[in-house]
């Protein structure tokens, strides 16, 4: 007999209301103070999530220089989310992070996958997608020129992500 094994899909966990398209944050704590409203409200995240990753975020960060773009992947402890979900930002302008690589750079940043996750393993998994994800120029440019949350769900579900 086959092992039930559901294969993890980055779609499964994209949700419309955390898909924020033509964004106007300026800074990644507006961001995650968006994010946090918004999961907040939801339920799918406890009290100390934005204060969480914002530490995180500081001590780790998370801004990735692609050849043409900047991404950044900030998550925080799997205690803080109660119900998963990975929050896809665009900007309508460019948001500094510190770069993963070096700390003392700054990657500014055209898009971010913010994980709320809270299997530890799922996180690797997670990384691993979205990494794929970052390293297909076309299909970056797709999600960047997406006008609608939905839009930005259909992207990843015709690309089987």
């Amino acid at each position: 007999m086959e092992d039930e094994v559901k294969e993890t899909k980055l779609s499964d966990y994209i949700k419309e209301p955390l898909v924020f398209v033509q964004a106007d944050f300026k800074t990644s704590g507006e961001l995650f103070e968006q994010v946090y409203n918004e999961a907040k409200s939801l339920g799918w995240v406890t009290d100390d999530f934005l204060e969480r990753i914002k530490a995180r975020e500081a001590t780790f960060p998370t801004g990735i220089q692609l050849v043409n773009l900047g991404a950044a992947i900030p998550h925080t402890d799997a205690e803080c989310v109660l119900d998963e979900f990975v929050a896809v930002i665009t900007n309508g302008n460019k948001i500094p992070f510190k770069r993963m690589d070096d700390s003392e750079q700054v990657v500014e940043s055209d898009i971010e996958f913010v994980l709320g996750l809270n299997q530890p393993h799922a996180q690797l998994a997670m990384l691993q997608s979205l990494m794929g994800v970052l390293q297909n120029e076309s299909l970056l440019s797709e999600l960047l020129l997406a006008s609608t949350p939905q839009e930005v769900i259909e992207i990843f579900k015709k690309n089987d992500l």
